[in-house]
């Protein structure tokens, strides 16, 4: 009987129209502004924003014009190798001395460059044809060093023209001296077989390693230089490291594609 009377007298009491009515709690408006400002911020940058994205590959720092495999053009006896690994020759420098049954004859450089490995021994017997040195073609010491990048081939076509591009070099702490930095000279319009590797860069074993996961495409990259580092390079950090590279160094790189908008995979 109580709750009956007391719905009775609330069915009889004036309905309090003079009274503001809250629809909402002071912390309530908080949210919802917030919340309209974050949707309203998304919206924008799903039509003006983009998203960087990256292709990493395994690379090499050589020069521009790459390397070749010396080989004898004749078979027989090798009695001299005149030529010291690390020395840069000039065009048709002897190399090495082998005896034939027709007397001796002198293996010479074919283009300019520097001895990167010798592969031939004194007394040891050649074929015609044989390596007998690879040859890395930079006639100068101040020949710039760029890195060749060989990235795999549905990649390639996605790599924009100066795109930055960021080298872990094997040979240097990257916690230390940071990233090499660089930009895409360019890219070759179709992939490498593992014969076209080793042929630009005088090693066999490199290419069998470049290709064990299929044909992949080389991209030049150009090192962004500074004068103001030991190695004449620019690098993540100020300074990078205390000493100079060498070509034939192995390295990672991270090539920057084109920006993605992001419109393109938010809409259905």
């Amino acid at each position: 009987m109580q709750f009956r009377q007391q719905a009775l007298a609330k069915l009889q009491s004036p309905e309090e129209l003079d009274l503001p009515v809250r629809f909402a709690r002071p912390q309530g408006w908080l949210v919802l502004s917030v919340t309209v400002v974050v949707m309203a911020a998304a919206s924008v940058w799903a039509v003006t924003g983009s998203v960087a994205s990256t292709v990493g590959a395994p690379a090499i720092l050589t020069h521009g014009e790459g390397s070749y495999i010396l080989q004898s053009p004749v078979a027989g006896q090798v009695t001299a190798v005149v030529a010291k690994e690390g020395t840069r020759l000039p065009a048709n420098s002897p190399v090495l001395k082998v005896r034939t049954a027709e007397g001796d004859s002198v293996v010479r450089t074919v283009a300019a460059g520097r001895i990167t490995a010798l592969a031939a021994t004194i007394g040891q017997i050649v074929q015609t044809g044989a390596n007998v040195a690879a040859v890395e073609k930079v006639a100068r010491a101040t020949d710039p060093l760029y890195a060749t990048v060989y990235v795999p081939a549905e990649n390639a076509a996605s790599i924009p023209a100066n795109a930055a591009v960021d080298l872990t070099v094997q040979s240097v702490p990257t916690q230390e001296y940071g990233v090499l930095r660089g930009h895409v000279k360019s890219v070759d319009r179709s992939a490498q077989s593992a014969q076209q590797i080793s042929a630009f860069l005088g090693d066999s074993q490199l290419g069998e390693q470049f290709t064990k996961d299929g044909r992949p495409v080389a991209v030049l990259v150009r090192l962004d230089k500074s004068s103001g580092t030991k190695s004449g390079y620019t690098w993540s950090s100020a300074d990078g490291p205390p000493f100079s590279l060498t070509s034939m160094t192995m390295a990672d790189a991270s090539i920057r594609l084109a920006d993605e908008r992001p419109v393109d995979w938010l809409l259905p």
